[in-house]
C-alpha cells in the first residue's frame, strides 16, 4: 500500500515535505533510542504535512486528470442540496461560535491515519471516503481537497455541492490561500483544536492572518457531531491485549528507562506521547480501537519518576493492569488529559511536547497554564518581566521543550525479535496468498463470475486460516480495468466491477499478524496482455528492482533513491503520483515514520539498519489500467569490498516472497542482470513458501516460480 504524502504517516499538516527524526541512546543495556542526532534546521523544515496541499505531482506523459467541472458534464446544472452542509451552516450564528468557515480534517486527536468510525466526520459531511483531504465549508461554499491517490475516488462521491480541489495540480489553491481569496477581511475560520497537530493550526494561522482572518478554537464540541448526533456510531471499547516479549523484544521497563535517559539529556521531565502506535509500541500493548492497527486509544505521560496512560477502563483487562502495575504505569480517564497538563505546569515541569503530532488544545494548554504559573509568581512579586533560571541555565517554572518524538525512530529500527516475526509473518501470509491465487485462477477457468468484493472477501478468508491472524491491515484494494488505475480504489459490493479476464487486475493488500505486519501488491492478466500492459509493466518492475538493488552510504535519506524506481518509466515519460516507499511497523500500522521513499524531498530522515520500508513503484492510465508491484523491505549493512570515507554501506533485504507473474514480462526491456534478478527471487520464493504448502497451491507455486530465459 503506497504511502501518504506526509512525514511518520502524520498527515495533518501543511506541507507534503516529509519529516525527520533523531536521538542518542543512552547508556544503557538495550540501545533503543538510537544515535540520531537532533537538528533543529532539518526539524523545522520537516514538520508539515498534508491537509493544507502543497504536493509537487509528477506527470504521466500523454494522460492527464481531467478538471472536475468536465468529468461532471453529465451532472445537473443545479446544484444538489446538502442537508448536512446546511444544518453544518446553521450553526456558525450559534451564541459562542460565530465563525464564517469551518474546516473538517481527516485526522483524529492523535493525526491517525486510520481512524474509528466515531471520528470519521471528514466523511460523513462530505461523503468522500478516501484516507486523505480536508473539507472546508464556508457559508455559501464548500470544497475538498485530496491527493493524487484519490481524484477518482472523490469524482465519483462527491456530490456537486461540493468542489473537488485537486491538489497538486496547476492552479488549484491550497486550502489556505483558497481561504484568503473566498473570505472577506476580518472573517473567521474555526477548528477543532484536538483534530489539528499544533504545527498545523500554527501554519493556518499564519497564512490567514495575511488576509486579516482569525483562526478561531472551538475547544467545547466539534460542529460535525452536533448534526451527527445520536447517528453517530459509538467510541470502541473492545479490551486491549499485552503484546507478547517473544515478539517485542524489549520490556516495558527498558523502554522507559531509555526514554527517560533521553528527558534528562533534553532538559524536560515529561513527554506527551499522542500518536497511538508509539503509545502501544512502549508499553508493548495492542488494541483494536482503529480499523486495520492494532492500538487503542490513549495518551501517555512519561515522567522521570512515573508513567500515566490515559484510556478508557473499561478496556483494561487484569492481564493488562497487571503488566502496566509492573512497570509502574498509573491508569488515568482518557478525557482527564488537558487537566494533567495543567496540573504538570502548575508543577514547573518541563514539558516535551513533539508539535508536529500533539494536537493544538493540548499544546495551548500547556502553554496557556505556563502563562498563569508566570503571572502568579509576578503577583506574588518574585518576577516582573523577566524570566528567572537555575544555575544551570534551565528557567524556573514551567516551559516547553518543542522536539519530535525520540519514540518515533526508535520503533522505527527494528530488533531482532521484530524482525524475525516479520519474516515469519510474511511467509504465513505468502502461503495465503498462493491458496487464493491458486483459486482465483481455477474460477477464472471456469468462466465463473466474481466481484471485486468476492475477490477481497475470498483472500480474507485464505488469510484468517493462518496462525496469529489478525485482520487486514487496510482495505483491500482490488481493482479490475480501469478500477486498478484508482490508486486507493476500495470496491463497495453495490457498486463494484466484475473481474474482467481480458483486463489487468491490480491487487493491493495486508494482513496483521500476532508477529508481523504485511503489505503487497500484485497485478496480474488471466488473458493476453497487450504490447502496451507488457511494456508499462516491464518498466514498472525495472523501477522495483533497481530499488531493491540499490546500495548506498549510510545517512542517506529516502527521497534519494526514489529516482532509481522511476527511472525507467521516465525514459518514456512515464510517472506515478505517490511515493514509492513508506516505513511500516512490527505488528503495528502498516504506515509509519519517519522514514519513507517519496520525491518528495524534505524528509531528511536517513535509512538506517533496521528500518522497515515498501518498494512499491506502479503506473496508472486514468480510466483505463493500473499497475503496481509491491514488496517490503528491512535495511541491512552491505559488505562492500571499499568503504569510502570509513562508513558503512546499506542495502535491503526482502521481507515478502511471492511470484511476479513472468507472462507480463516483455524480455526484451529486461537486461540480464534483471533477468537473474527475477529467476533469484522467484528461485527463493519457492525454497521458502513451499514447505507451507500443498496439493494444488504447492503446484502452483511451482508452475509461477519457474525461471525465465532470453528468446
Amino acid at each position: 500500500m503506497h504511502s501518504l504524502p506526509s512525514h511518520a504517516m502524520r498527515p495533518l499538516c501543511l506541507n507534503p515535505s516529509l519529516c525527520s527524526s533523531r536521538f542518542p541512546f543512552f547508556s544503557f543495556s538495550i540501545p533503543i533510542f538510537h544515535n540520531f542526532k537532533n537538528n533543529p534546521t532539518i526539524y523545522k523544515k520537516s514538520q508539515k504535512g498534508l491537509p493544507f496541499f502543497r504536493i509537487r505531482c509528477c506527470g504521466s506523459g500523454s494522460v492527464t486528470a481531467k478538471p472536475s467541472w468536465e468529468l461532471r458534464r453529465n451532472r445537473a446544472a443545479v446544484q444538489e442540496p446538502d442537508e448536512k452542509v446546511v444544518a453544518l451552516r446553521q450553526l456558525f450564528t450559534k451564541p459562542g461560535i460565530g465563525i464564517d468557515a469551518y474546516i473538517i480534517p481527516s485526522q483524529d486527536a492523535h493525526q491517525s491515519e486510520f481512524i474509528a468510525e466515531c471520528y470519521m466526520r471528514r466523511a460523513y459531511i462530505s461523503g468522500f471516503t478516501g484516507s486523505a483531504g480536508t473539507a472546508i465549508v464556508t457559508k455559501d461554499k464548500a470544497a475538498l481537497w485530496t491527493d493524487g491517490r484519490y481524484f477518482l475516488q472523490a469524482e465519483k462521491q462527491l456530490n456537486s455541492s461540493w468542489k473537488l480541489m485537486r491538489a497538486g495540480n496547476f492552479g488549484v489553491p491550497q486550502a489556505s490561500e483558497w481561504l484568503n481569496d473566498v473570505l472577506a477581511p476580518g472573517g473567521r475560520v474555526g477548528i477543532d483544536p484536538f483534530l489539528f497537530s499544533y504545527d498545523a493550526a500554527e501554519e493556518l494561522k499564519e497564512v490567514i492572518s495575511k488576509k486579516n482572518l482569525e483562526l478561531v478554537y472551538l475547544y467545547d464540541l466539534n460542529l460535525v457531531d452536533e448534526i451527527w448526533k445520536e447517528s453517530r456510531p459509538k467510541p470502541p471499547n473492545k479490551p486491549i491485549r499485552v503484546h507478547d516479549l517473544k515478539y517485542a523484544g524489549t520490556d516495558v521497563v527498558s523502554k522507559l528507562s531509555s526514554l527517560r535517559a533521553e528527558l534528562v539529556a533534553a532538559g524536560s521531565s515529561a513527554i506527551v506521547i499522542s500518536m497511538l502506535d508509539e503509545v502501544a509500541w512502549l508499553l508493548n500493548l495492542r488494541g483494536s480501537d482503529v480499523p486495520h492497527s492494532p492500538v487503542m486509544y490513549a495518551y501517555l505521560i512519561v515522567e522521570v519518576d512515573a508513567a500515566k496512560l490515559f484510556v478508557d477502563d473499561s478496556k483494561v483487562t487484569s492481564e493488562v493492569m497487571y503488566h502496566l502495575k509492573k512497570a509502574g504505569v498509573e491508569l488515568r480517564p482518557y478525557d482527564s488529559i488537558l487537566s494533567e497538563i495543567r496540573r504538570l505546569a502548575a508543577e514547573g515541569v518541563h514539558l516535551w511536547l513533539d508539535t508536529s503530532s500533539v494536537n493544538a488544545a493540548i499544546v495551548e494548554t500547556y502553554k496557556a497554564a505556563c502563562d498563569k504559573y508566570l503571572m502568579n509568581r509576578e503577583s506574588r512579586g518574585k518576577t516582573k518581566n523577566k524570566q528567572y533560571f537555575k544555575s544551570d541555565s534551565l528557567p524556573v517554572g514551567p516551559s516547553g521543550v518543542y522536539m519530535q518524538s525520540p519514540v518515533s525512530l526508535a520503533k522505527a529500527l527494528k530488533n531482532p525479535s521484530e524482525l524475525e516475526g516479520m519474516q515469519n509473518s510474511h511467509l504465513r501470509d505468502a502461503a495465503a496468498l498462493a491458496q487464493f491465487w491458486c483459486w482465483l485462477e481455477e474460477e477464472i477457468h471456469k468462466n465463473v463470475k466474481l466481484t471485486e468484493v468476492d475477490l477481497a472477501d475470498k483472500l480474507l478468508e485464505f488469510r484468517s486460516n493462518q496462525d496469529g491472524f489478525l485482520d487486514t491491515s487496510f482495505d483491500t484494494i482490488s481493482g479490475s480495468g480501469a478500477n486498478g488505475a484508482i490508486i486507493h480504489y476500495t470496491p463497495e459490493a453495490e457498486s463494484c466491477s466484475v473481474v474482467d479476464p481480458n483486463k489487468l487486475f491490480l491487487l493491493d493488500s495486508g494482513a496483521q499478524y500476532v508477529d508481523g505486519t504485511t503489505d503487497i501488491t500484485r497485478t496480474v492478466h488471466f488473458g493476453e496482455p497487450t504490447a502496451r500492459e507488457k511494456e508499462c509493466f516491464t518498466r514498472v518492475l525495472k523501477g522495483h528492482i533497481a530499488l531493491d538493488e540499490a546500495v548506498f552510504p549510510e545517512n542517506t535519506p529516502g527521497f534519494v533513491l526514489d529516482a532509481f524506481a522511476r527511472s525507467a518509466l521516465w525514459k518514456i515519460g512515464l510517472d506515478y503520483r505517490h511515493g514509492t516507499g513508506h516505513g511500516v511497523g512490527a505488528a503495528l500500522n502498516v504506515h509509519e515514520g519517519p522514514q519513507s521513499i517519496s520525491f518528495r524531498y524534505g524528509n531528511m530522515t536517513p535509512l538506517q539498519k533496521g528500518m522497515i520500508v515498501s518498494n512499491e513503484p506502479g503506473y496508472y492510465e486514468d480510466h483505463a489500467f493500473g499497475i503496481r508491484i509491491e514488496n517490503l523491505l528491512c535495511v541491512q549493512e552491505i559488505n562492500t569490498p571499499n568503504r569510502y570515507g570509513g562508513i558503512e554501506y546499506l542495502g535491503f533485504e526482502k521481507l515478502t516472497f511471492f511470484p511476479i507473474q513472468t507472462k507480463l514480462v516483455d524480455l526484451s526491456l529486461l537486461s540480464i542482470e534483471e533477468m537473474e534478478w527475477l529467476n533469484s527471487y522467484h528461485s527463493q520464493v519457492w525454497e521458502k513458501v513451499s514447505p507451507l504448502l500443498e496439493g494444488s497451491a504447492r503446484q502452483w507455486l511451482w508452475k509461477n516460480t519457474r525461471p525465465i530465459a532470453k528468446q
